[in-house]
């Protein structure tokens, strides 16, 4: 078992050199395999194509923004449960471009439609799988913002439902679209970063309680039906209808999901990375406050690939940065040296080099392979988004099985496992990080998640229980398509 960093002090000397120059940046997606030939709508360069934008919070303004900016692109219709929100947004693109779009607040008058030509979707996690199945289905091109499912199953047979049918599907995991980035994963794939065998990412960000739990009512301009769509709690147990659905399992993916999945898609995008891994491994828990929030706020999750460890960090309470001058971001370690964010140190810490390149636009990415109908042509086709978002998935399905443990428990558990000496010592800064807080983890213990083995066939666990939450249900109106 290799000790990449061979005691704290050497340890934090090495992260503090390494982070020193490093340049974080956000996330995105690989291309997928393979040229379409079909005979859409929009395909034409010449021809205008219509845009439609599902979900008028903090992404779909930005959505619609850039959108409308792209030359042959009109945002033609806004749609959203909230109307308050949709006639925000319908103001916001006719100020910017001189035309109001159409507004609707049914999701499925805009696939019904056959003038709009592609959609982006920027609603909550429950809804992203749905909505892009029907979109497709409907002959729409498709952009997805992250994480593309709120299940491992939804993610699946979003790739098969654009396989079927011959769209064009996109993550929204913008950060494939950087040069830097793209730079950082040639250097790898030419091998000059030797054998990589340890890889994290990093993400800490204070998150306060979502309030008590309890009975509220939605918003009176919400159309709480729709807003809910596929999922099944249909009574609001949290103060704010808006963005704490994050932190609701019904709705959300917690930390992991959110922000995460950028930094993950990465590692996995630069190291060449594919399938779900041999096991998967949770210990964290909602830490520090009682609320209505389900997912941890304090999570480590620990993937194995073989002789390649990933661990995936989150921190919810206020934390002192990884290193003195980073909160979060990405570190590769190889044989040959390290890379953290976009700059190269060797194995000693020092600074080598950073990475740069040409960036893209990944809106007008998107739109490019619109018009050529080549998958090849993504930044972030859905095969990999999925694949990204099913490591998150991964990490959380091992915590809701997992039981609340003793420190030296889960101390002792992660011995036992074939981990690097790197995993025992994240366990042991998160200790002193809920130290400084002080938690006492003997009243609020964490949750030793259950140790999940991924099954050969790549598409399950060998644990039945486990498999139980590659899917969930959905109220009979929203049930996910069946894709042959």
């Amino acid at each position: 078992m290799k000790n990449y960093l061979p005691s704290i002090s050497r340890r934090h000397f090495i992260n503090d050199l390494l982070l020193k120059s490093a340049v974080v940046a956000a996330s995105g997606s690989v291309t997928a395999q393979g040229t379409i030939e079909t005979t859409a709508r929009a395909a034409s360069p010449n021809e205008t194509i219509a845009h439609a934008v599902i979900g008028c919070r903090i992404r779909g303004r930005v959505h619609a923004q850039e959108f409308a900016k792209i030359p042959g692109v009109a945002v033609t219709h806004i749609c959203d449960p909230d109307r308050k929100l949709a006639e925000e947004l319908a103001a916001q693109v006719e100020k910017q471009t001189g035309k109001r779009p159409e507004i609707s607040t049914d999701l499925r008058t805009i696939f019904d439609n056959p003038a709009i030509d592609t959609v982006s979707i920027a609603t909550p996690n429950h809804w992203h799988a749905l909505a892009s199945i029907w979109a497709m289905q409907a002959e729409k091109d498709v952009y997805v913002e992250k994480p593309v499912s709120n299940t491992i199953e939804e993610g699946r047979r979003m790739v098969a439902c654009a396989t079927a049918t011959q769209r064009i599907c996109q993550s929204g995991t913008q950060n494939r679209s950087v040069g830097a980035h793209a730079a950082i994963a040639e250097f790898i794939k030419s091998g000059k970063l030797g054998k990589v065998e340890l890889a994290r990412t990093i993400i800490y960000g204070q998150r306060g309680s979502i309030g008590k739990r309890g009975l509220y009512m939605p918003p009176p301009e919400v159309d709480f039906n729709l807003w809910l769509g596929p999922a099944t709690e249909e009574k609001l147990t949290r103060p704010q209808l808006h963005y704490d659905w994050h932190w609701v399992w019904d709705t959300g993916n917690g930390e992991l999901g959110n922000n995460n999945i950028h930094y993950i898609d990465l590692v996995r995008w630069m190291i060449g990375l594919q399938g779900k891994g041999d096991s998967v491994l949770s210990v964290g828990g909602r830490i520090g406050y009682e609320d209505a929030g389900d997912t941890p706020n304090t999570q480590l999750t620990f993937h194995g690939f073989q002789d390649l460890t990933i661990i995936q960090e989150v921190r919810g309470l206020k934390s002192e940065p990884f290193s003195k001058t980073l909160t979060g971001g990405w570190i590769i370690y190889g044989t040959e040296g390290i890379i953290a964010g976009t700059s190269l140190f060797d194995s000693a810490g020092n600074f080598k080099q950073s990475f740069s390149g040409n960036n893209e636009n990944h809106f007008a990415n998107f739109i490019d392979a619109v018009r050529s109908r080549k998958r090849s042509d993504l930044n972030a086709d859905i095969s990999e988004g999925h694949q990204s978002t099913a490591l998150c998935h991964l990490g959380n399905i091992s915590h809701r099985l997992g039981t609340p443990a003793k420190v030296e428990e889960i101390r002792e558990h992660l011995a036992n496992k074939s981990y690097p000496d790197e995993v025992v010592a994240t366990f042991g800064r998160l200790l002193d990080h809920l130290s400084q807080h002080q938690i006492d983890l003997a009243k609020t213990p964490l949750t030793l998640g259950k140790y999940l083995t991924i099954a050969a066939d790549d598409v399950g666990f060998e644990d039945k229980s486990a498999n139980l939450l590659l899917t969930r249900e959905y109220r009979p109106e929203f049930t996910l398509p069946e894709i042959s």
